[in-house]
């Protein structure tokens, strides 16, 4: 998920990163809205307390 978001960073067009990756643009949208400047260990951080509070 963050190596996807990182390739825009790149120049890629989102149009093309969804297609490379078979994900849809809301799904890529969606993770940056979420995601946008974590490191994969933060992601994994928060799944575990989101996890917890449930």
């Amino acid at each position: 998920m963050v190596k996807i978001l990182k390739i825009k960073e790149s120049g890629i067009k989102v149009a093309d990163i969804c297609r490379l990756y078979g994900i849809s643009e809301q799904t890529f949208y969606r993770w940056q809205s979420k995601y946008s400047g974590m490191e994969s260990g933060d992601i994994k951080r928060l799944k575990l307390m989101e996890e917890e509070n449930r």
